[in-house]
């Protein structure tokens, strides 16, 4: 059996504790990042904050000697980013991760993003737009593309509504590939694989689904078979798939599919424990 690639993982978890279902205080969010931080190492991405609640996260962030600068995405509209992110560099314990500017409702919204991104952002800050489920998805993308500006796409939220079925996900995530624009998702996806939530009866997507998907449209395949993919509930397909994939087919894969938000990174790390594709977390090193 290959052994799965090392980095397939990596910084795939956004801590996302503030934001709903988890709605966890600061005052717990903070400690419990540096804790994860702490288990699981690079497995964790940056935590995911609110411009609007930077100077609630200052206030729970202690001594400034205390450890590694906290790596943050700042969630930001393009006509707040220049103060948000000159808060953020202002405080030493504090480091700008990535951004994230709120859903777009056309071209001209991206475009005036991508600009002030550009004149905001230090080099190497990855930065992500979020995508509108409308018409002018397709005029987004086309204003993202070129700019090394990612795409966010939303996969699930408090709604019914706010789930993208899995053919308007795949046309997205091909709409994403055949642009070479990278992406991240929000909302949804707490488990490895899609099932159904029996208290809800929401459709969730699957964030391994999600990366078999992206690999087999960057292999080239039509919209069609990422659909296939997407609706797949069995894991043993998705684990299978995964355990053939050699580094260059995981680096491709990750390339597009960068990150998701994750109210409680410790669910989707657990998923791939059980699945087999990770160690437990007292084997991972941090």
């Amino acid at each position: 059996m290959r052994e799965l690639c090392p980095d397939l993982f990596g910084g795939l978890f956004d801590d996302a504790a503030l934001f709903p279902p988890g709605d966890a205080p600061m005052a717990a969010a903070v400690p419990a990042h540096r804790e994860l931080r702490a288990r699981l190492g690079d497995l964790v991405g940056p935590f995911v904050v609110p411009a609007a609640r930077l100077d609630e996260l200052a206030a729970h962030l202690g001594d400034p000697t205390h450890g590694d600068a906290f790596g943050v995405s700042l969630i930001a509209a393009a006509g707040d980013l220049p103060a948000a992110a000159a808060r953020v560099e202002a405080d030493p314990r504090l480091r700008l991760a990535a951004v994230e500017v709120p859903v777009v409702a056309d071209a001209a919204a991206a475009g005036h993003a991508v600009r002030v991104l550009g004149d905001v952002l230090p080099a190497g800050v990855p930065a992500a737009v979020e995508l509108p489920r409308t018409g002018a998805r397709d005029a987004v993308l086309d204003v993202l593309a070129g700019t090394g500006v990612r795409a966010k796409l939303r996969t699930g939220g408090l709604r019914a509504d706010l789930f993208p079925s899995a053919d308007e996900l795949a046309g997205t995530l091909a709409a994403c590939v055949g642009r070479g624009v990278a992406l991240k998702c929000t909302a949804g996806l707490h488990s490895a694989v899609a099932h159904t939530d029996p208290a809800t009866g929401f459709a969730h997507h699957g964030f391994l689904n999600v990366l078999v998907a992206v690999s087999a449209l960057a292999a080239g395949a039509p919209a069609t078979t990422a659909a296939e993919e997407l609706r797949e509930t069995d894991a043993g397909p998705l684990v299978a798939a995964l355990r053939t994939w050699p580094a260059d087919r995981a680096a491709r894969a990750r390339a597009v599919f960068t990150s998701f938000g994750t109210c409680s990174v410790l669910e989707p790390v657990d998923d791939l424990v059980t699945l087999g594709l990770l160690p437990a977390p007292d084997r991972i090193p941090a």
